[in-house]
């Protein structure tokens, strides 16, 4: 029997992982994947995931795909995995998808969301999943700097040094702020992203909301492209990859 290839979107509350790539010694989403797809097909498999989230972060649209010789069909592939894996990992739609498909080669879109909570007092019902800054911000200026990111740029000021060859320009599509009452929620989508860098602009950005940066200044050190001089890095529960989207191979 030839090997099959299935892609599925993976939900996983990330407070108790060490991040989504497999490491030695620490518990990961890619490792407890692992774990189920060896545990229905008996074999070691190897999961591909589109994009690396830091320890702590969350994610509503991962997408993952493996490499099986199975004659299950997808639906039963999705309720066997589900029936593995632990409480804070799911999987769903999962489909068959084209051989040699890679999650995050393929991917031509992706899409954060942060979200801020700027209640004076603190919400341990919340701690897990938002930023809790505490007192309001200036939403206003706020947005003013997400408007900055839109297009092509240098995002250098937004991530620490790169291996060589590596670029750090990339493409934002949009980047905005929301309030929903106590919530800020910022939402970006680039057809990829830096290692920290979303929440290195979180960080900056909600500075420019309580005044001690200007938008100005803010621009600045972000067309400087010195790496690593946006921040502080935003602690990492606040964000989540909410989607990643496909020419081909793959839809959520």
């Amino acid at each position: 029997m030839s090997a099959r290839r299935f892609a599925a979107t993976v939900r996983y509350d990330g407070t108790d992982f060490a991040g989504s790539q497999l490491q030695p010694s620490v518990r990961t989403i890619q490792g407890e994947l692992e774990k189920a797809t060896r545990g229905l097909f008996g074999v070691p498999t190897r999961v591909a995931l589109a994009g690396r989230t830091d320890s702590g972060v969350h994610a509503s649209g991962q997408v993952m795909a493996f490499s099986a010789e199975t004659s299950l069909g997808a639906q039963t592939v999705e309720r066997a995995l589900n029936a593995l894996l632990p409480v804070d990992v799911a999987v769903r739609a999962v489909r068959e998808a084209p051989p040699g498909f890679d999650p995050r080669r393929a991917a031509t879109r992706r899409w954060y969301r942060y979200t801020v909570l700027q209640e004076a007092a603190r919400d341990p019902l919340r701690r897990r999943n938002v930023w809790q800054v505490g007192g309001p911000r200036d939403i206003d200026a706020m947005q003013r700097a997400a408007v900055i990111l839109v297009g092509s740029r240098d995002f250098a000021a937004c991530s620490g040094p790169l291996p060589g060859g590596r670029t750090s320009v990339r493409r934002v599509f949009r980047a905005e702020w929301t309030s929903l009452g106590c919530l800020l929620r910022f939402d970006i989508e680039a057809n990829a992203f830096l290692p920290h860098m979303v929440r290195r602009l979180v960080g900056a950005i909600e500075r420019v909301g309580r005044g001690a940066l200007s938008v100005e200044e803010f621009t600045r050190v972000l067309e400087a492209a010195r790496p690593g001089t946006i921040g502080p890095v935003a602690p990492p529960q606040g964000l989540r990859l909410e989607r990643v989207w496909y020419d081909e191979g793959y839809d959520q």
